[in-house]
């Protein structure tokens, strides 16, 4: 009797060992392998066997990492206080230097991603941060993707998502921008003037060399006036028309 639960004990504790060396990693997973504290590389996906106490198994996802940084308040070259936050999109490309080359790449990259954002944003003027935003996307992108490169992480985008300005700041943008609608508004207004002028310049230089043309201009001006109901109209008659009845 003895016997048979000592060999019940036995199998359970090999089931147990081989329960424990039986890893599996999903498709967008790597396992990275230490032996006796010794990196073996990364492993997967799918069904593999590591040594049980002698070996041990950290999993790694390799699917793209969304990281919204908190808000920073930065105050930009032209001394604008502002606060602007961003949106940064990563994925580890190298599982064993993200185990072993830093202690969590998560957090060491949500780090470089905040102080980058206030350096670059600290050196932009509000103009540059407003209209060229792409600029700015793409350097926060290189700068963190050189600074995280040696853990294994790529950075593939960086977004800035919003810029908050102080509420006075607002105000003046809105004056400036009202100014300006105001300024292209009295421009067209003055150049569709001049073409107005122009136009009645050329006309009146063609009726000009027609004799008798201004006559006939006046005489439609006037039939014109006399079509709406209600009408007198007392209009000095021009020495023209008398010329032009001479010649008929």
């Amino acid at each position: 009797m003895d016997l048979e639960w000592l060999w019940i004990g036995v199998v359970l504790i090999l089931l147990i060992f081989l329960a424990s060396a039986i890893k599996i990693v999903k498709e967008y997973e790597r396992g990275v392998i230490f032996r006796l504290g010794r990196l073996v590389g990364a492993r997967g996906p799918g069904l593999f066997f590591i040594i049980p106490i002698i070996e041990s198994i950290f999993v790694v996802d390799l699917r793209t990492i969304t990281y919204d940084v908190p808000a920073q308040e930065v105050v930009t070259k032209d001394n604008v206080t502002v606060r602007v936050n961003a949106v940064v999109y990563y994925r580890v490309v190298d599982p064993a230097k993200a185990v072993t080359e830093v202690y969590d790449y998560r957090y060491a990259t949500a780090q470089i991603a905040q102080t980058t954002l206030r350096s670059v944003i600290g050196q932009a003027e509000l103009d540059e941060l407003l209209s060229e935003r792409e600029k700015l996307n793409l350097r926060l992108q290189q700068i963190i993707d050189e600074a995280t490169n040696p853990w294994g992480i790529k950075v593939t985008a960086v977004e800035i998502k919003d810029v908050e300005l102080p509420e006075e700041m607002r105000r003046v943008m809105a004056m400036q921008a009202e100014a300006e609608r105001e300024r292209r508004a009295k421009v067209i207004r003055a150049e569709g003037e001049l073409q107005a002028a122009m136009k009645i310049k050329e006309a009146a230089d063609i009726l000009a060399k027609s004799e008798g043309g201004m006559m006939l201009r006046y005489l439609q001006t006037l039939n014109e006036i006399a079509s709406e109901p209600n009408t007198t109209i007392i209009a000095p008659i021009p020495i023209e028309f008398f010329k032009l009845l001479g010649k008929n």
